[in-house]
């Protein structure tokens, strides 16, 4: 057996039969055995949306997304896309081509020091020079890639590897592994996790926040019945929303830079803190030093490294979330822990103040009113546990993080760490192909869209039934609104101008498109795209003066400030403007050189 097909048995033995990938050169030996298999190959126009792909189908699925891209240019497009998966412990496997072995470190054409360029952005990193280190490989990849705290894993895959002969009797596929010095600890120490009970029980006013980690460990069924049995409120991080149903009585909706008032001053008034899941980031502490200053902190995370590393923690415990919460349960059902009822009463009127506004009729549309006809289109349709939103990055991310309320885990997709514009469009054909009998929209600002918007080809192509829902401002919406906040309005490379017209693009493609520019259009356009089961594209006008309330970089959560609302002024120039400014900037003036002969003085120097 060639090891190309090794590495499509060793695929198969993962139990892997989804594939997103671009073909090239290094890997032909491998598409080549990929023919005669049975595995279903997602062709994207781009390296990147392949990866992004992968991403969606990992983080809807919870199993590990496989991308694929040749060598050099192929492995440096996948970059992008691995980054954001590593950033937001997503469990991929990226399998690159390379160079045949002899040839690596020659400078040969397509090659790329590969296990240099994707060595900060993964888990692991492994370059097969024998053909016989496939087996073990490929077991040892996915067992990395899922276990612990999940993440990427790269492959890299010389092409005289792929073509060589391999002896499956003394190799066998699954290979047995043995990951010595790789031991993730799952099982929380018990005496930890008696103290968090004993914390919990003296605590007057706890709050839960609720991270990423609860949504990977499958955890949402004992985080619901812990916060129910304790009486705690929960917050939610980006990544973590879903893990909590936000229409829950005790749900808070999301913490941070542009969480919610509720959840803002909740965390910032509490006596007991417990995070599960969290890494706490900039974007939800704000300020460290003010950061949920009266606030006692336990920490479960199934990382060591996160625990301490931004806040001071009170108790740490490490462990999978689902495992950890589980053995706490058995501590909460021996104490009889009643709510601290003037705690309770002012949540309850935190969230009644700051209920948002939503029911706009203004044009240009309000993004607020967009969302609000969409959950109501869900709810009306029955897919609140069978609907998945991907977002993009920016305004229309934190719009729908924001006012969107999730009632199910790993239903809301979105690039929290790296923020990777580019990643809703690619990450929900990823989603609809884990999930194909769930409804999955995506929602994305006209920036991120165009990044990756040559991917209406594939969803073309393979008639994946997606709706991609563009908040159209011909801004870039979070840029625009930074710069008008602490830039002195200075807004600088922020308008679009007019083009394209995204619903002729998308019909360029064969793809349903309409345009919608008033309020009173907005939920039978969603209804008509949603239940017609075909790839869909809805072009939202939206007003390119709405913003966010926010809190500054580095600020205390309850400093929450409004956004300036003023429509973007910026001029796009044209290019005859742009080669008059050129011209003038570098016209030709003389130049001349000193030349000095060797060993003659400075009066023989002439000038040329």
């Amino acid at each position: 057996m060639k090891g190309a097909e090794a590495m499509i048995k060793a695929l198969e033995a993962e139990k892997v039969n989804i594939l997103f990938g671009y073909p090239g050169g290094a890997l032909l030996p491998f598409y080549d055995a990929l023919y005669d298999s049975d595995f279903i190959h997602i062709l994207t126009r781009h390296e990147q949306a392949a990866a992004h792909a992968a991403d969606g189908y990992a983080r809807a699925s919870g199993e590990v997304g496989v991308c694929v891209g040749t060598s050099g240019p192929g492995a440096t497009n996948l970059v992008t896309g691995v980054a954001t998966a590593y950033a937001d412990s997503s469990p991929v496997v990226a399998l690159t081509g390379q160079v045949p072995t002899k040839l690596i470190g020659n400078d040969a054409f397509q090659e790329i020091d590969a296990l240099g360029l994707f060595m900060p952005i993964v888990k692991h990193n492994f370059q097969i020079h024998k053909t016989e280190e496939i087996p073990e490989t490929f077991r040892a990849a996915f067992e990395i890639a899922k276990t612990g705290r999940p993440g990427p894993v790269h492959i890299d895959l010389p092409k005289d590897v792929q073509e060589r002969e391999l002896d499956l009797e003394k190799y066998p596929i699954p290979a047995k592994i043995n990951l010595i010095g790789y031991k993730p600890t799952t099982i929380g120490h018990p005496r930890q996790i008696k103290k968090a009970a004993n914390l919990i029980s003296t605590a007057n006013r706890p709050v839960i926040i609720a991270g990423g980690g609860v949504n990977i460990a499958n955890a949402t069924p004992e985080l619901i019945k812990f916060a129910e049995l304790t009486h705690i409120p929960v917050c939610t991080t980006l990544m973590g929303k879903g893990s909590f149903p936000e229409e829950h009585p005790l749900a808070l909706g999301m913490v941070g830079m542009h969480g919610t008032k509720a959840a803002n001053y909740c965390v910032s008034e509490s006596d007991v803190l417990i995070a599960i899941g969290c890494r706490f980031s900039d974007r939800i502490t704000g300020d460290i030093k003010s950061f949920a200053p009266y606030a006692k902190i336990i920490h479960i995370d199934i990382d060591p490294a996160e625990i301490g590393k931004n806040v001071k923690v009170e108790v740490p415990i490490v462990g999978d979330a689902k495992i950890v919460l589980k053995d706490l349960l058995i501590h909460i059902l021996k104490i009889d822990i009643q709510p601290n009822e003037k705690w309770m009463e002012y949540v309850a009127s935190l969230k009644k103040s700051s209920t948002p506004k939503m029911d706009y009729d203004d044009i240009p549309l309000k993004p607020q009113r967009i969302v609000k006809e969409l959950m109501e289109v869900i709810n009306d349709l029955n897919l609140n546990k069978n609907s998945i939103i991907t977002t993009d990055v920016g305004q229309n991310q934190m719009w729908m993080a924001h006012y969107f309320k999730s009632c199910a885990p790993r239903s809301f997709l979105s690039s929290g760490g790296l923020g990777t514009m580019g990643f809703g469009f690619p990450a929900a054909i990823g989603a609809k192909i884990a999930k194909p009998d769930s409804k999955v929209i995506c929602v994305s600002g006209d920036g991120g869209f165009m990044m990756n918007s040559q991917e209406l080809g594939t969803i073309a192509d393979y008639q994946i039934p997606i709706v991609l829902c563009l908040f159209d401002n011909r801004t870039l919406g979070m840029v625009y609104q930074w710069q008008n906040l602490y830039y002195g309005k200075r807004q600088c490379s922020v308008n679009f101008g007019e083009t394209p017209d995204f619903v002729k693009l998308a019909e360029s493609f064969g793809i349903n498109a309409l345009r919608i520019s008033k309020p009173d259009e907005i939920k039978e356009a969603l209804r008509e795209a949603i239940i017609s089961d075909e790839p869909y594209l809805l072009d939202f006008i939206i007003d390119p003066a709405e913003a966010l309330s926010m809190v500054p970089p580095g600020g205390k959560l309850t400093n929450i400030i409004e956004p300036v609302r003023e429509h973007p002024n910026e001029k796009i120039i044209c290019f005859d403007e742009i080669k008059r400014r050129f011209l003038a900037n570098n016209k030709e003036k003389p130049k001349t050189f000193n030349v000095k002969r060797h060993g003659a003085s400075e009066s023989e120097t002439a000038n040329i």
